[in-house]
C-alpha cells in the first residue's frame, strides 16, 4: 500500500493512470495469479456498482496485452503479481486483448441504444489503428473494419462487431485474443427500466452468442456486471461460463477492500480512531467468505476529510430500488419495512434473471437487490429437496440510508412528510383527533385505491414503513405475541417514562362499519392484553387506538391506559 499522504483515486478506472500518477492504491494484483491459476476460457464476475471492476479490467489489460507489453512491464514491478514469480510474470504481454466497457450505452429507447452502441463499437475499432490496412485481412473485411469505422454497418451485422474483431486480431497477430467486456449487462438493465428490455435482450443474445459461444478466434474472456442475466435469456448453450458471484469464494477479495487492508488505510490516515464507525457505515458486504468494505465510499470518505455521508449512493442514484418500490404489491412492501428492522428476509437462491419476472416473482426481487448491493447474504443452506437458500438483510448504514429515503418517497413524497412527521408526533402524543385527521389527509393525497383494496395488509405495512421516522424513540414491533394474541403494531418507548403505542387494524366492508369496527379493534387491544408486554418492561402508559379503514376513508378510536 502507498503513503496516503498521495491523494485518493476517486474515479480512475485506468490501472496506468493509478500507479504513474501518485494515487494511493491497494495492490491488487493478486487477482492476475488467482485468475491464471483458475485457466477459465469465459468468467463472469458479478459485483455491486462501484467495487472496482473497471479498474480491475483495466488492469488485466495492461497486463495480458501485446501492444506496448515491454513499457507496461514496469507497471507491475513490485507489487504481489511479480512477487508471484516468473512463471507469472511471463504471460505478461502476452496476446492482443480487446477491452470494451458498456456501461455507457445508456438511452431511452432502442434506437438509442444502437446508436451509442455504435459509437461506443467506433470507438473500440479505432484503437487498433493497424487492422485497417493489414495485409492479413480480406477486402470484404477490410470493408466491414471500414462500415463500423464510419458507423455504417446495419444492425443485423453490429450484432458479429466483437467476434470480427477477434478474428481479424488473431490473423495480424497470429494470437487468439483475449476479450475483457466491462458492465455487459448494463444496457440490459437500462432497457428493463426504460421499457425496452425484449428487444435489448434480442440483440445482446446474438451479439455476446457471436462473441463467446461460437468465436473460434477467442482465447479468453473476463466479463464483469452487477447481475447474471439468465442463460436462457442472453447465454444459452454457452458451456464454458465460469460465474463468480457474489455467493462464490472465487475472487472474493479481489473487488472491494478487506477489514485488513482499510485498517492499515484508516492508521495510514492518521484516523484508526474512525475505523468502528466505518465499519458501521461501509462495510458489511459478504463476498463469499470474505468479509468486504465499499471501495468508493472508503476513498471518498479519506478524500472528503474523513466526513461519514452516503457517498455510494450518491454516485449514479438509486434507480434500481426506485424501479422496483414502483413495481412491488403491498407484501413485498411490508418485507422491505421489516429488512429496515433489522429483520432479515429468506428466500430461494436464483442467480439467473429473468427481469420481466421481477414485477411478480418475490424471490427475483431480492435476489435482484442482493447482487446491486442493496442487501447482503448472511447465511446459506440447503433444504431438504437440496435447494440453496439465503438469509438476507441490509449491509450497513449507507445503504439503510438509502431503504429509507426511498420508502419514504415511494409511499409519500416530500412534500408529504412534514404532514407524516405531524402524523407520528400526534399519535406518540395522544392527540387522537389529529393523528385521525393526518392520516385521513395522507390516505386521500398519496395512496391510490388500487393499493387500497386489500385493507388491513396495506395499511399495516404503511403504517409500520412510516414508523422508520420514530428510530431512536420507540422501538417498533410487528405482529409479535403479548397477552393472549399478537397484536398489529407497537411502539415500545426507548426513553423512560415515554408513552407505549398500540395500534390494531381492522378493514371495513362499507364506510357505514368504520366507526363500529374501530370500536372493535379498541376493544380487541383491552380484551387480549396486548399491553402486557409493555407492561412486564416498565412501562406506565400505553395509547391504544383502534383504526378502521375502508379505501381511502379512517376512524380513528383511542384512549389513554395508566
Amino acid at each position: 500500500m502507498q503513503s496516503t499522504r498521495k491523494p485518493m483515486p476517486v474515479g480512475v478506472e485506468d490501472f496506468k493512470r493509478l500507479v504513474t500518477q501518485g494515487y494511493c492504491f491497494i495492490d491488487k494484483t493478486r487477482f492476475i495469479k488467482d485468475y491464471i491459476d483458475a485457466q477459465g476460457v469465459v468468467t463472469l464476475i458479478t459485483r455491486p456498482r462501484r467495487f472496482g471492476k473497471t479498474l480491475t479490467l483495466s488492469m488485466l489489460q495492461y497486463f495480458f496485452g501485446a501492444e506496448q507489453g515491454e513499457e507496461n512491464r514496469q507497471l507491475f514491478s513490485g507489487l504481489d503479481i511479480e512477487e508471484a514469480g516468473e512463471r507469472y510474470m511471463q504471460e505478461q504481454g502476452s496476446r492482443p486483448v480487446v477491452f470494451l466497457t458498456l456501461k455507457d450505452v445508456y438511452a431511452g429507447n432502442f434506437s438509442e441504444m444502437m446508436i451509442v452502441l455504435a459509437e461506443v463499437l467506433r470507438k473500440l475499432y479505432g484503437s487498433f489503428p493497424f487492422l485497417e490496412e493489414s495485409e492479413a485481412l480480406s477486402p470484404q473485411e477490410q470493408q466491414y473494419f471500414l462500415a463500423i469505422l464510419n458507423k455504417t454497418c446495419d444492425q443485423g451485422n453490429l450484432r458479429f462487431a466483437i467476434s470480427n474483431l477477434m478474428a481479424f486480431l488473431e490473423k495480424h497477430c497470429h494470437k487468439k485474443p483475449m476479450l475483457l467486456l466491462d458492465e455487459y449487462d448494463a444496457p440490459i438493465l437500462t432497457a428493463w427500466e426504460k421499457g425496452y428490455y425484449e428487444e435489448c435482450i434480442d440483440f445482446m443474445r446474438g451479439f455476446l452468442s457471436a462473441a463467446l459461444k461460437t468465436n473460434p478466434a477467442l482465447g479468453s474472456a473476463v466479463l464483469t456486471g452487477v447481475t447474471r442475466i439468465s442463460k436462457e435469456s442472453i447465454f444459452s448453450g454457452l458451456n464454458n461460463l465460469d460465474v463468480c458471484s457474489i455467493l462464490s469464494d472465487s475472487y472474493a477479495d479481489a473487488f472491494g477492500f478487506t477489514q485488513e487492508e482499510v485498517a492499515r488505510l484508516m492508521e495510514e490516515c492518521g484516523v484508526g480512531d474512525k475505523l468502528p464507525d466505518l465499519k458501521r457505515w461501509y462495510d458489511g458486504y459478504l463476498i463469499g467468505q470474505k468479509e468486504i468494505y465499499n471501495p468508493w465510499s472508503v476513498i471518498n470518505f479519506v478524500r472528503h476529510g474523513c466526513k461519514f455521508q452516503p457517498y455510494w449512493l450518491n454516485t449514479s442514484g438509486n434507480a434500481i430500488l426506485r424501479d422496483l418500490l414502483e413495481r412491488v404489491d403491498s407484501r413485498r412492501q411490508r418485507d422491505l419495512y421489516g429488512l429496515l428492522k433489522g429483520r432479515p428476509v429468506e428466500v430461494p437462491v436464483m442467480e439467473n434473471f429473468v427481469f420481466g419476472n421481477i414485477g411478480e416473482n418475490r424471490n427475483a426481487l431480492f435476489m435482484l437487490l442482493m447482487t446491486t448491493g442493496y442487501l447482503k447474504p448472511v447465511e446459506m443452506w440447503k433444504d431438504s429437496r437440496r435447494q440453496d437458500w439465503v438469509r438476507l438483510q441490509i449491509p450497513n448504514f449507507e445503504v439503510h440510508f438509502a431503504y429509507e429515503t426511498e420508502i419514504l418517497n415511494n409511499i409519500v413524497p416530500s412534500q408529504g412528510e412534514i404532514l407524516l412527521r405531524d402524523m407520528l408526533r400526534s399519535m406518540a402524543e395522544g392527540d387522537t383527533q389529529e393523528f385521525a385527521e393526518n392520516l385521513s389527509d395522507i390516505l386521500r393525497d398519496f395512496v391510490s385505491y388500487h393499493d387500497a383494496a386489500q385493507p388491513e395488509s396495506f395499511y399495516h405495512g404503511l403504517l409500520l414503513g412510516f414508523s422508520v421516522l420514530m428510530d431512536g424513540k420507540y422501538k417498533v414491533e410487528s405482529n409479535k405475541e403479548s397477552g393472549y394474541g399478537r397484536f398489529d403494531i407497537a411502539f415500545f418507548p426507548q426513553k423512560e417514562n415515554a408513552p407505549g403505542i398500540i395500534l390494531e387494524l381492522k378493514g371495513a366492508k362499507s364506510e357505514d362499519e368504520l366507526e363500529t369496527k374501530a370500536q372493535e379493534a379498541l376493544a380487541q387491544i383491552e380484551e387480549k392484553a396486548y399491553g402486557a408486554e409493555m407492561a412486564r418492561q416498565g412501562v406506565r402508559e400505553i395509547w391504544r387506538y383502534g383504526i378502521a379503514l375502508c379505501g381511502k376513508r379512517v376512524w380513528l378510536a383511542g384512549e389513554h391506559c395508566r
